[in-house]
């Protein structure tokens, strides 16, 4: 067993790598990006539109993205994914360097890494299990690493060197963004070959019918699939308008907002790494109530917060229990859902999920143009709460 697992880590291991490089360059361009749209225009719906922009690719061409990764071998679209989103940033810091960024060409370049970032999610997600196997400790604990990694260069290295480098100069953090993805292509590439899964290629409609079937008659994925898009609409609700409640609120400068939103990952870094233990008393239905329930607490807690030091600590809270839901809902997507079917299912899952993060981020736009900039935070904090009870609530299955 000791033997198995061993080679299983070193079989993910370029996938974790890769997770940690590109991620990087992600959370300095989840900084950078609002930092961009806020030096621009003041405009809360603007502002929170380029946020949108991540998720809304995702309700254009999820499911199809999925019905496609379905009925190819997955390190080529990991590769390909990674190459197209290199380009579209590379355009991007020529825009910014030159001048000529705007609003809505920012919108659109975050749109189209979106779009390539459907390919690549469904695929990773999909080469997970067809490397490391369905039992529930190893796939919590090669998720948990995976969600870990991702945490550090997402939420804790990632935003401060967005944010830094945005404030030496506008384009670095989005040139930085583009060799990430070199580098992560580099490395997925060397991935053990997993062949594409057996099966007759139906037509992407009757494909994408067949992965949402499986989704709604599937009482514990269909659950929590919907208690994440709550999740992703409440954060996202609270998120979008965060950069100028930091700036405006708390009085944070444009170098410290990145060093903010890095608090979110020390506990998130320490839950990811440790959550096969967290998790092993409670079904994947439960663990999701939980974290939805400290996530509404914690978002309370941050809008009455009355400085940033304390709004770090409680944003800390958050961050460990977003870990436990990415690995709850991951490891119970992967060990409910055969191959063939692995790549939609995970496509209806993001369809629901980041769908949802969209319309709350648009949602956050209108409701802190309409009540403040304070009023995302509680709205949120209220709903999450809310969501836990249904989650939790009904027969649960043993994972």
């Amino acid at each position: 067993m000791g033997r198995h697992q061993g080679v299983t880590t070193r079989g993910v291991g370029p996938l974790l790598a890769a997770t940690g490089i590109s991620v990087t360059g992600d959370g300095a361009l989840i900084a950078a990006a609002p930092l961009l749209a806020a030096s621009l225009t003041r405009d809360p719906l603007a502002v929170s539109a380029v946020t949108a922009a991540f998720y809304l690719s995702w309700l254009l061409v999820g499911l199809p993205a999925g019905a496609l990764v379905d009925r190819r071998a997955r390190r080529p679209v990991l590769v390909a994914a990674d190459l197209v989103r290199a380009v579209i940033l590379a355009a991007l810091a020529t825009l910014v360097l030159t001048g000529t960024a705007s609003v809505p060409l920012l919108v659109a370049a975050v749109l189209l890494v979106g779009v390539a970032q459907c390919f690549f999610d469904s695929a990773a997600q999909a080469v997970i299990p067809a490397i490391v196997g369905r039992d529930k400790e190893t796939l919590t604990r090669t998720n948990g690493r995976y969600w870990a990694l991702d945490t550090i260069g997402r939420s804790l290295a990632g935003p401060p060197l967005g944010s830094t480098t945005f404030a030496v100069n506008k384009t670095l953090p989005f040139a930085g963004d583009a060799l990430s993805f070199l580098a992560s292509a580099v490395l997925v590439s060397r991935l053990p070959h997993v062949p594409a899964p057996d099966g007759p290629h139906e037509r992407v409609r009757v494909a994408v019918r067949g992965g949402l079937r499986h989704l709604a008659r599937t009482r514990e994925l269909l659950v929590l699939a919907l208690s994440l898009g709550a999740y992703n609409f409440g954060y996202n609700l609270a998120i979008a308008t965060f950069v100028l409640y930091a700036k405006d609120v708390l009085h944070v400068a444009d170098a410290g907002y990145g060093f903010l939103l890095a608090t979110m990952a020390v506990g998130g870094v320490a839950a990811g790494w440790r959550a096969a233990p967290l998790l092993r008393r409670l079904s994947y239905r439960q663990a999701q109530a939980v974290a939805l329930l400290v996530q509404g607490l914690a978002w309370l807690g941050v809008a009455l917060a009355p400085n940033a030091i304390l709004a770090g600590v409680l944003l800390a809270v958050l961050g460990a229990a977003s870990a436990l839901t990415s690995v709850a809902v991951g490891s119970a997507r992967q060990a409910l859902t055969p191959d063939a079917l692995l790549g939609r299912v995970v496509s209806a899952f993001r369809l629901v999920g980041i769908g949802a993060a969209g319309l709350g981020a648009l949602a956050g736009g209108v409701v802190a143009d309409w009540q403040g900039l304070r009023a995302p935070l509680l709205v949120a904090a209220v709903l999450l709460v809310v969501a836990a009870v249904p989650t939790w609530s009904g027969q649960q299955t043993a994972p």
